[in-house]
């Protein structure tokens, strides 16, 4: 499947589509980023790293599988509305090509927050 029979499903489908970007966007950097702030507040409220990094790693994996079950039903219906109009959906699906893009702009926006503003942590740095 081309790139431009992915819009080929119609309004509807690239609607999908975008649903789908920011899904897997959610999936690459929201739930990491949120479950080590409710894990944090947890170590926090407990004084337990055990406790926190438990609480952290548990709702990152729900998190993860509730999500990938959700994309994975959007892809199911931009395949039935790629179909209804007559687009072989032969090769890869909608969901490998968002998954892929939005993976590779992740990593690309990681590195750049990471090399430009963050650098490295205060107990690496010269003093």
């Amino acid at each position: 499947m081309k790139f431009m029979d992915l819009l080929r499903a119609g309004a509807s489908g690239a609607i999908l589509i975008v649903i789908m970007l920011v899904g897997s966007v959610v999936l690459w950097v929201g739930v990491p980023i949120g479950w080590l702030w409710v894990g944090s507040q947890v170590q926090g409220s407990t004084n337990s790293i055990g406790t926190s990094l438990a609480v952290a790693m548990g709702g990152a994996l729900v998190s993860i599988i509730l999500i990938a079950v959700g994309l994975g039903w959007l892809n199911h219906k931009h395949m039935e509305l790629a179909e209804a109009r007559g687009v072989d959906m032969k090769g890869t699906s909608a969901l490998e090509k968002v998954l892929v893009v939005s993976a590779g702009l992740s990593v690309v926006l990681f590195s750049i927050w990471f090399l430009l503003f963050a650098g490295i942590g205060p107990t690496l740095a010269p003093q």
